[in-house]
Parts: C-alpha cells; structure tokens; sequence
C-alpha cells in the first residue's frame, strides 16, 4: 500500500531579501491530520517560510509540494485554491467595512447581489461552530485587537481551507478564549485538516502540537521533531541556542509617593457604549500594577485616556498635575511613555525608518531637535545605539519599519520609550507576540525601570507575567475594578473570578472599586 502523501512538504527552501538571506535551504513536512508547531526567535524566518506557503512571496529555491503534488504558487488566491488559508499575524482587515463584509471579500460568491443579513447568519453560525464571536455587522475598526484576530480566523474557517497556517493566533487572546482556541484546533484535525501553529507560547506548543520545526537566523536546528519527551526548556535551547530563564526575580522595595492618580474617570468606546464606568486607581514610584481582565473590558481605553488619546469625564493627575482630557504631548511632557496595543497603527509609523521611530518623542530637543530642523546624523547614531542595545534584527536604521517582524517592531517602540526617562510607564500587551528570549529581555527592562522609580502601568492578558512582575494586580470587568490584590498574595481562581465578573470579598491592597 503506497504511503500516504504529506500535507505539504517544502524541501531546500531559500528566500532572500535585499541584505537578508531569510530562510536558508529549510524543510518542513506536515502530515495529515496533525498540528505541527513552528518556532523560532523573532526575525527567524517563521513567518516568511509560511508567507511562501500562502502564496505571498516566491522562494528562490527549493520545492514545495501539497498533497504529493509540486506547486508554484503566484498569489494568494492559488493557495486558497489548493485548500491553504493563513491567519496572518498582522491582520489583513478592511478597517471601514463590517466583519461580514471582510470575510466575504475576494469571494466568487455572491456575485451581483449580497443580502448581507443572510450572510450574517452564517457569519453567526459559523462563529457557534467554533467558539469564536464578533458581531458580523460592527465595522473592523470599532473592534478591540482580540475581536479582529477571530476575524481573521472566521475569514479563514469560511473558505473551508483544508490546511491552515496560524502565525501566532493566541498572541491577543485572553486565557479562556486560547484554551477555545485549543479546542478548536484539536476539533479540526480529528476531522482530517491539518495545522501549521506559530507561537511563542511554550506551554501552548508542548499542550497542542504533535510535531515542530525550529528556525534559528533562518535555518533549521529541528525538523520534524515529535513532541513526546519534549520540555519548554528543550523548546527554548532549540530556538536561542542558550538556556533560557523562565522566572523573574523581583526584589522588594517600599514604593515612591503617588504619580499616576485617577478619580472617578468614565469614557466611552469607539461605539459609543461605556468603557470604563467610574475607575479609581492609584500608582507609586517604584511600583507596576497589573491590570488583569479579559480582552474588551476597558484595558485599552484606560490606557488611552491617561495617554491622552482618548477624551473622559473624572480626573487623571500626573504628579499632582491635571492631565484627562489634554493632548498627547501634555502626557509625553509631564513623562508618560506609552507602548500600545496595536503597534503598527499606532506604536509607529510602518513607512518611516527606524530613525524617525526611536526619535518620535524627543526630536524636539536637543542634541536631535533644534528649532525648526532635526540633526540626522545625531539621530542615527542615536538609532544605531538603541539597535544594539535591544537587539533589533535589521540590515540597519535606514529599515523601513513596515519590514521588521513584529517582534523586532516591538523592540523600537520599547527602545523609543524606555529611552525617553519616564516617570509613568504605560504598557500595553509589551511581551505579545515575542519570542520566549525577548521576553526573558523585556521583563527584565521593566523591573529595572521599576527599580530606578518608575510607575509602570502593565496591561497583561499573560496571568503568570501579572503574578511575576506586578506589585498590585487591579482586575477590570466591563469598565470597573472589581478589586486589587497584592501580587505576592494573590490566589488565582479569585482573579478569575472577578476577571468574569463576581465580586470576591476577600481581598488585600489598595480597594479601588469601580
């Protein structure tokens, strides 16, 4: 009996860029039915040998065959056509239209006329198939990060693709909402699809995948290796090439006086509905206060009215200092710095260099700023120092930003505002989508900051990064603070008991219900 063809198999494959060899004669094989994890460091290659698959770049070498069958692919649309969907780390969205319409776009069907209302039921039914729910008729941009990556997904599932490539799927979803996501992984495969499955998330890889591949500076150091017998620890050597530390030490010290005071603040979202509903929270020097909840309940707009881009009814003080409702550059000039959600729409600017990334917040000033011109020569060499100092995988900071990974993009937003001396750090998500030796690296940044008296403000849908690195854990549940815990106390199943809405009588820390 003739052995079974692979999914897909890709043999010698080598992609070049200008200056970047990205991946060097690397080979993948998924089997049918199987979830096969592909790891590597940011700026290892994952996410361009997978972009190849999907039809996106040609290989400049190599052979990639599906189901036994040799392909050159020259769009995306051929790879749909042979049963290849791929959900896009960097979302692939049509902000003005509504999740229905997206998912439909590029569709031979419907043709002529669309009764969206029709095609919104199957959008529903689709989404209780899979445990995935968005309102199909909200516009993309009225969506929180989370909500647009299950877009993405249900574009994909609606092709009825048999192969699905998942570049780092879990990297905006809350805890409950990735072990769904598990679920329904392993749900596909029973039925006969099969799973290519980027991640950063160790744990994620050794609970769900059958198989890995690991990429290291764009080659191979495991190929097919069965997961049985496999540790974090092995999973971590295979992708930096050194033992990683996997717990943080956090020394203890009495917090500053207060920085960051909010009283009674309330906002709206980009829908017009409630955010947050009355918040009271305070920050100290030399303190982070994790904010924990599940995504959509308020994290983002908390960020965004203490930042200054987002208006609010309460007051926000910086040092004594009235803040809510100014510009931006009120923030940055009383020493907010701020790494959001979203770092390619707002954490920078994809079409300008890394340059004019890292001088965003102080080309105003000397040595980089003086009156009307910018010092380049100054502000490259001041680029070129940050590249080193946080290992920014780039041919050199003439790059455009659009072409880092988004791991390396990360690493210049946090570059830019750590560089900048704050004295309130607001910090949205900054491990996401990092690779476990950047993580090890940005963690350690943070508490530095915390030691040389910074406030941070951590927003973390990561529960075990929370515990590691916070002071104070504040839980938010549809825009109030359900309580405050200190972090060294904390227990868990209260945590996600508020984290869902029920009030848990014991607790300790500062109170600040909403």
């Amino acid at each position: 009996m003739a052995e079974t063809p692979y999914a897909v198999e890709m043999k010698d494959i080598v992609i070049r860029f200008p200056g970047v060899l990205a991946n060097d004669h690397v080979n993948l094989t998924l089997k049918q039915g199987e979830i096969h994890a592909l790891l590597g460091e940011n700026g290892a290659g994952k996410s361009t040998l997978m972009n190849a698959l999907a039809g996106l770049y040609k290989p400049s070498s190599g052979v990639v065959k599906v189901y036994g069958e040799p392909v050159h692919f020259n769009s995306p649309k051929d790879a749909i056509a042979k049963g290849i969907g791929m959900v896009h780390q960097h979302f692939m969205l049509v902000p003005t239209q509504t999740v229905t319409e997206n998912i439909l776009l590029g569709l031979n069907e419907p043709r002529f006329f669309m009764r969206l209302a029709d095609y919104d039921k199957k959008i529903v039914a689709l989404q209780e198939q899979f445990g995935l729910r968005v309102d199909p008729t909200a516009k993309i941009w009225q969506l929180s990060v989370g909500e647009q990556q299950r877009v993405e997904i249900l574009k994909t599932l609606y092709r009825g693709a048999k192969i699905l490539i998942m570049d780092e799927p879990t990297a905006v979803l809350a805890p409950q909402e990735i072990e769904e996501l598990m679920g329904t992984m392993r749900s596909m495969v029973t039925q006969g699809k099969s799973i290519i499955f980027i991640s950063h998330k160790l744990h994620e890889v050794t609970a769900v995948a059958d198989r890995i591949t690991v990429l290291r500076k764009g080659k191979g150091t495991a190929e097919g290796l069965s997961m049985q017998g496999v540790t974090k620890e092995d999973l971590a050597r295979l992708m930096v090439g050194r033992n990683v530390v996997f717990t943080v030490t956090k020394t203890a010290h009495v917090p500053g006086d207060v920085v960051l005071d909010m009283q009674d603040v309330r906002c709206e979202n980009a829908k017009g509905v409630p955010a947050l509903r009355g918040v009271n929270l305070q920050i100290r020097a030399g303190e982070i206060l994790g904010i924990a909840g599940v995504a959509g309940n308020g994290q983002s707009e908390l960020a965004e009215v203490i930042t200054g881009l987002r208006s609010c009814s309460g007051s926000i003080k910086m040092n004594g200092q009235e803040v809510a409702n100014q510009p931006p550059i009120t923030a940055i000039k009383s020493g907010v710095s701020h790494v959001p959600e979203d770092r390619n729409k707002v954490g920078s600017a994809p079409n300008l260099t890394i340059t004019e990334n890292t001088i965003m917040k102080n080309y105003r000033t000397e040595p980089i700023g003086n009156g009307w011109s910018i010092n380049f020569s100054v502000a490259r060499q001041h680029a070129r120092q940050l590249k080193q100092q946080y290992d920014i995988l780039a041919p050199n900071v003439r790059t455009m930003a659009r072409k880092l990974s988004g791991g390396n993009l990360q690493k210049v937003i946090l570059a830019r505002e750590i560089s900048s001396g704050p004295k309130l750090m607001v910090a949205v998500q900054p491990t996401r989508g990092l690779d476990v030796g950047a993580i090890e690296g940005i963690q350690r940044l943070l508490l530095e900051q915390r030691e040389s008296g910074t406030a941070i403000l951590l927003v973390s849908e990561e529960l075990e990064e929370l515990l590691s690195l916070s002071d104070r854990i504040a839980v938010i549940f549809d825009g109030r603070i359900m309580g405050i815990v200190n972090a060294d106390e904390a227990d868990i199943n209260d945590i996600g008991l508020m984290m869902t809405g029920h009030e848990v009588v014991k607790q300790t820390g500062r109170e600040a219900k909403g």
